[in-house]
């Protein structure tokens, strides 16, 4: 029997010469260098973004496990994660910009790697970065948390990154939340948000009062005075009249590593004669049914400027951050009684004056956070009072001096 009629196929029907065949072919595959077998490119496919401008949530799904490396960027602020040669099959709308994230690109980059950049809106934190295997269909998926943080914060990072490869792996979850950067020469500091604002205008008076020019000025004198105290760093979440989402006003105070956020709000209410002011705190469950319902038209902002509103899904998967979401939330109760306290000296507040509701806006994890509600512009007293300059100064006193209070208190206890 010549070559030419083994390669030909002439004697197929030859059991030993086939099983001849299959022993080299064996031979042959296991000499291959480790990984040879899996040449081809990987495939990513099911991209996935969720959350707002204070967190995102980033999905990927690959037939295959991923052995990604990521590092970050500035000038603007990017998170880059590099990856081994990977098909890309993503749908263009699933890459359009949302929340925290202003962009997204992706491509191959050459010997064998392929990256994938991811641009934020500012600085930012990467809360943790895993691949995990598929529970119900084969492959794997790549998630990372992105948080919204401050400049300080995101320097820190970079600086970590120089001091060990230029490019990191994921962290194991001991190490994610449990270093704090240092606030050495760092001031306590007050992020101010008067309420609505651009196209949304709030709650409107019966004599033509709209709440978001009463928030805006009641905010500005308030952060002049508490400026001038020369003790306190203070920041706005918007000095004009413009629109804000939620979310963005969260982000700001998260950016500015706020030690407080106090939301200015004057809103409505359908029965006339209840007038004062109210403090409120989040909770998933409000204290009463009208709580409740302030929550629902406090929340109503994004959607009366034409946001579809996202369902929040932001599972709570180490017990680091549920700790930290815990103290921020203690630490709001203790300001709200203390400004309930401070408020009630001057002005005239309403009935259970500390009240909690599901305020999108309270949601900062490690921001302490209160809603003033300086009064209804339902009724013609107080919102003959909120465009009163004397009664103004009353309130802002007030609120100086609890913030006074709980400044000396944080600082004390090294918060």
């Amino acid at each position: 029997m010549s070559f030419r009629e083994a390669m030909t196929g002439r004697v197929a029907n030859f059991p030993l010469l086939r099983a001849l065949f299959r022993f080299c072919l064996v031979l042959i595959m296991s000499s291959l260098p480790a990984g040879a077998l899996w040449a081809q490119p990987l495939k990513a496919s099911g991209y996935k973004m969720v959350g707002d401008a204070a967190r995102m949530r980033l999905v990927i799904q690959f037939d295959r496990e991923p052995e990604p490396n990521w590092f970050l960027l500035r000038g603007p602020h990017r998170l880059v994660i590099d990856l081994p040669e990977t098909n890309f099959a993503v749908k263009a709308g699933d890459l359009k910009a949302r929340g925290l994230i202003s962009g997204v690109r992706y491509g191959n980059i050459g010997e064998g790697k392929s990256r994938l950049i991811l641009t934020s809106k500012g600085p930012f934190e990467v809360e943790k970065l895993d691949v995990v295997k598929n529970e119900t269909e084969p492959g794997y998926r790549l998630m990372a948390d992105i948080v919204a943080a401050s400049e300080r914060q995101f320097e820190a990072a970079l600086s970590l990154q120089v001091e060990t490869t230029g490019s990191t792996h994921a962290a194991p979850k001991a190490d994610r939340l449990g270093k704090a950067t240092p606030r050495e020469g760092k001031r306590f500091t007050v992020v101010i948000d008067p309420g609505h604002g651009g196209i949304d205008g709030g709650a409107e008076g019966l004599n033509g009062s709209v709440e978001k020019s009463i928030t805006l000025a009641f905010a500005l004198e308030l952060k002049a005075k508490l400026a001038a105290a020369g003790k306190y760093d203070v920041f706005m979440t918007r000095e004009k009249d413009e629109f804000l989402r939620l979310d963005e006003r969260v982000r700001i105070a998260r950016q500015h590593e706020a030690d407080l956020l106090i939301s200015i709000h004057a809103d409505t209410i359908r029965l006339k004669d209840i007038r004062g002011a109210t403090v409120y705190t989040v909770s998933d469950k409000a204290s009463d049914a009208e709580a409740e319902a302030t929550a629902g038209r406090e929340n109503l902002s994004d959607q009366l400027a034409g946001i579809e509103l996202e369902e929040e899904n932001h599972e709570v998967s180490d017990i680091l951050v549920d700790l930290i979401r815990r103290e921020t939330h203690n630490f709001s109760i203790r300001f709200a009684r203390s400004l309930v306290g401070e408020l009630s000296n001057n002005i005239e507040m309403i009935n259970n004056p500390h009240r909690f509701a599901g305020f999108r806006v309270l949601r900062a994890p490690d921001v302490p956070s209160v809603l003033v509600e300086l009064g209804y512009l339902s009724n013609p007293n107080d919102e003959q009072q909120l465009q009163d300059a004397s009664w103004r100064g009353k309130a802002i006193d007030g609120i100086a001096s609890a913030v006074g209070l709980f400044a000396t208190a944080k600082i004390g206890a090294g918060g």
